[in-house]
């Protein structure tokens, strides 16, 4: 969501021919529609595809490295290809590979689809793509190669293995299989390996991090791959990143999904301090956890700091996500801000001893006085699980457009129903209130709580019009009739269309569609 979107003016269109076919590039990269995908997909062994929206925040991100990465491939003479589909206007393409969300990125080779599990950078993108279609770890045999290898990349691995036969270097290559976001090589000539400064069966992480020692050597035996993939992902990030629109990828695209935010305004005196404590704790936990630094002077990073339900006033804090566990939050038990604090805390959070924290907000004095009801995290059990009423909610998002667009028929819908006792109508703000019975992936959300406690939660997912919610309600979430899908498919374009121009907001929603979380 934190980042540069490359100026149309800066795009140039070229023609990539095919038998009587044109395909335009743009960018080196393949333009691709219904027309001319298959085509394009059968004349290269190997082609990495996009699916992206115009619209999409992320997407315009991902632009400006998908074009230097098919650049790279050019200029290497590699065989994969770039392509990329305008999914809100190839919508049989869209629809027949299956893309629910923006970027959607798929790898094509021989014509079989698979999904692309890469970094957003130009560089992870090429390394990705080098580890499909070469050997896992490729052969130095000069001191030119070793340092264009290392010039290549701002973090690569190297080992020197005399018998390329032997255990450790059967390990080595297991583990390179295996990891697709660091370029592996190996040395098997002892005057390439001295110059490198490698000894015999050592592995070494080399890295351009400010700050920090570039070279890395594993004290390991080396014939533990877990011990190995470990040290490798424990040094392939610094200890401590800051979140900004080039690392954003890397952090949350990476294969380490526990996350120790710090949030800190590095304009106040005592933010160096801070951050040196932050990064010894961090020294415990690496590659199991990844310890970030977000700067709340930056404007915009309040979207990041939103959604941990905090707010320039409130810095110093931290929080820890888990990114595979639903996004779910920790918060610490103490105001103590002190590595041993911070160590500790931690520890809990990947041990599982901590529950898991739930934004929300203070019950409004006026919650239940208009026909629409305020829920909160403090309120919500108590009413929508009332064995006594039926409850619709809608979870929302202030800055949402498709929100803004139902609240009048929300409103309308409450006043409907403002003189049964036995029927709410509701709303929650789920930017800032959390509940653990309920997952939001998109908004808006609209759930029906029934007042007979044997039957489940019912998700609406009918039209959005007063007459086929009314018609829901009446039949006790039964009839969802009303050719929602259709109406609701030119609502949301539309609405899209409408609120194109606000990046940010489309931004994050298109986050709570799984795609690029935070």
């Amino acid at each position: 969501m934190l980042f540069r979107i490359v100026p149309a003016f800066l795009v140039a269109l070229f023609v990539f021919a095919r038998g009587d076919e044109e395909v335009k590039t743009e960018d080196d990269v393949l333009i691709l529609t219904d027309s001319n995908f298959d085509g394009v997909i059968e004349k290269n062994s190997m082609v990495l595809v996009e699916f992206y929206a115009p619209w999409c925040g992320h997407c315009k991100a991902l632009a400006p490295e998908y074009a230097k990465a098919a650049k790279k491939l050019l200029e290497k003479e590699m065989a994969p290809k770039l392509g990329k589909v305008d999914a809100t206007v190839e919508k049989t393409l869209a629809e027949k590979y299956k893309v629910q969300g923006y970027p959607t990125l798929k790898f094509f080779k021989n014509g079989v689809p698979l999904e692309y599990q890469g970094g957003r950078t130009a560089d992870e993108i090429v390394t990705w793509l080098e580890k499909k279609t070469g050997p896992p770890s490729r052969e130095l045999k000069t001191k030119e190669e070793l340092e264009k290898f290392q010039g290549d990349n701002d973090v690569c691995v190297v080992a020197f293995f005399p018998d390329a036969e032997s255990s450790n270097s059967k390990v080595y290559i297991e583990v390179a299989d295996g990891m697709d976001d660091v370029s592996f090589a190996h040395i098997s000539d002892a005057a390439v390996a001295k110059e490198a400064g490698i000894g015999e069966n050592k592995i070494v992480v080399f890295r351009k991090f400010e700050d920090e020692e570039p070279k890395m050597e594993y004290e390991g035996s080396g014939t533990e791959a877990d011990s190995v993939r470990d040290f490798i992902k424990g040094n392939q990030l610094p200890l401590v990143s800051e979140f900004t629109q080039e690392s954003a990828p890397k952090i949350f695209g990476g294969a380490i999904t526990t996350h120790n935010l710090l949030f800190i305004k590095k304009s106040d005196d005592g933010s160096k301090d801070l951050l040196q404590k932050f990064r010894k704790a961090a020294e415990s936990f690496k590659g199991k956890v990844l310890f970030i630094y977000i700067d709340a002077d930056i404007e915009e990073n309040a979207r990041v700091m939103e959604f941990f339900g905090l707010s320039p006033k409130d810095c110093p804090d931290y929080r820890i996500i888990k990114m595979d566990e639903d996004m779910a939050k920790y918060k610490p038990e103490s105001t103590e801000f002190t590595t041993e604090s911070i160590t500790e805390f931690t520890q809990k959070v990947v041990d599982g001893n901590i529950k898991r924290h739930m934004n929300t907000e203070e019950i409004p004095e006026d919650w239940n006085k208009k026909p629409v009801h305020v829920l909160v995290g403090k309120n919500f059990r108590e009413v929508a699980f009332d064995a006594k009423k039926k409850v619709f909610v809608e979870f929302y998002a202030p800055w949402c457009g498709h929100c803004k667009q139902l609240a009048p028929i929300w409103d309308k819908l409450g006043e409907k129903y403002a003189d049964r006792d036995d029927i709410v109508i509701a709303k929650m703000d789920s930017t800032a209130n959390e509940v653990e019975e309920v997952k939001v992936s998109g908004f808006p959300t609209l759930k029906y709580f029934p007042d007979d406690q044997e039957s489940s939660v019912v998700d609406y997912n009918g039209a959005r019009t007063l007459e086929a919610m009314i018609k829901f309600i009446d039949s006790d979430g039964k009839d969802v009739s009303g050719g929602g899908d259709e109406e609701d498919e030119e609502l949301e374009e539309e609405d899209i269309d409408e609120e194109a121009e606000d990046q940010e907001q489309e931004e994050v929603e298109q986050t709570t569609d799984g795609k690029d979380e935070l």
